[in-house]
């Protein structure tokens, strides 16, 4: 078999992607979720870790998703309800509905309007977790259009406006993408937070500590300890930083995402009466998340090539840009994590060795088999051992 040159993480393996897949696909089966939408939440989840994007991939399989389906904080089978339709915007209760497939459907629609009508709209409440942003809007501009996907975090409160006490809001994602002419679509998908709380305790599994700027304390004080966000003790900044260095911008976007994805469809929203309770510790949970997908169809309003050519030439000019380091090529989002896509879909995925352990214990609990490891050209599993 082809040997991986995406060595693992130390003391971890590397398994084929499409297996991976099937895997989850069967695990979200196992729990009740239909057939197609188990592969659809299969493909979305693995893709954090098919991109390198680890603290949205697999890891959450057994902290985040399957606990919320055995407490029925997901519904397994649960439709989406069309709530209102005005043929170019559309707004869905969502019912608790496995995000990771909820938000490709949502994202789905909106395109498949867009086509028709150029643009469209389509928002949810009472959503719940989807993973990578950059995944679902990643396959609308493979489509050949732009697509924008934000979500809030329910009533999950764990950052402060600048200058305030109260946590009362979340990491607030948001996503956009469009095509890029013959190159892996542009991708942006971020937090407006410094880092989502995923990356956060990715470094309290690891037993690491956290750069100075993720975290601050009651007090506004630097906290590297990463076990302080999930103690109560520890507070997102904001992107940014300081107020004096920027983050009143990563606040705004903050409230940008909250009155587009939850205050529009009447979402659960962070900031409340409730939140102002209490000693302003982290709070609430994040249910009854809120959604809003929208898609621009470049080919609706301006038929043609033109569009194409454009945007072939917009990121064809940035990737020639003389780079002020050569070993260090100037990019744009999206495409160094496609770049890694592309090699893990021949090479492998690499898994941790706690990742791996977790996934081949679940594998057991249900009697399932897990996928063996890539095997290298020394006749041993492409371990990554350095």
């Amino acid at each position: 078999m082809t040997q991986s040159t995406d060595a693992a993480p130390h003391g971890g393996v590397t398994i084929p992607h499409d297996a991976l897949v099937a895997f989850t696909t069967e695990v979200f089966t196992g729990r009740g979720v239909p057939e197609g939408r188990a592969r659809t939440a299969a493909e979305a989840l693995v893709h954090g870790d098919l991109t390198g994007l680890t603290s949205h991939g697999l890891a959450n399989l057994t902290r985040l998703y399957l606990p919320a389906l055995d407490a029925g904080r997901i519904d397994a089978t649960a439709e989406p309800e069309k709530i209102t339709d005005t043929g170019a915007a559309v707004l869905l209760d969502g019912r608790r509905s496995l995000g990771l497939w909820a938000a490709t459907e949502a994202l789905d629609l909106a395109a498949d309007r867009a086509a028709q009508t150029g643009i469209a709209l389509v928002t949810m409440r009472d959503a719940t977790h989807f993973g990578c942003a950059g995944h679902h809007t990643a396959r609308i501009a493979r489509r050949g259009m732009v697509a924008f996907l934000a979500s809030n975090c329910g009533r999950q409160r764990i950052a402060r406006p600048p200058g305030g006490r109260a946590a009362m809001l979340g990491t607030n994602p948001f996503s956009i993408a469009a095509p890029a002419g013959d190159r892996p679509p542009y991708v942006l998908d971020m937090s407006t937070t410094v880092v989502p709380t995923g990356k956060v305790r990715a470094a309290a599994r690891a037993g690491e500590p956290i750069p100075e700027g993720w975290l601050e304390d009651a007090e506004g004080r630097p906290v590297t300890d990463p076990r302080a966000l999930d103690a109560g003790e520890g507070f997102l900044r904001w992107l940014g930083g300081d107020p004096a260095t920027g983050a009143y911008k990563g606040y705004g976007l903050g409230l940008m995402v909250e009155v587009l994805a939850a205050l529009v469809p009447g979402a659960g929203l962070g900031p409340a009466p409730e939140a102002l309770n209490g000693d302003g510790q982290p709070s609430g949970r994040d249910d009854d998340i809120g959604l809003t997908a929208l898609v621009v169809a470049p080919g609706a309003l301006r038929p043609g090539p033109d569009f194409d050519a454009e945007a072939d030439s917009l990121f064809g000019s940035l990737l020639n840009c003389p780079p002020l380091d050569p070993a260090r090529p100037v990019s744009y989002p999206g495409r160094p994590e496609e770049l890694t896509a592309e090699h893990r879909r021949r090479h492998g995925v690499p898994l941790s060795a706690q990742c791996h352990a977790e996934l081949t214990a679940l594998a057991a609990e249900q009697g399932l088999g897990f996928p063996e490891p890539v095997v290298a050209q020394d006749g041993l599993p492409s371990a990554g051992v350095r």
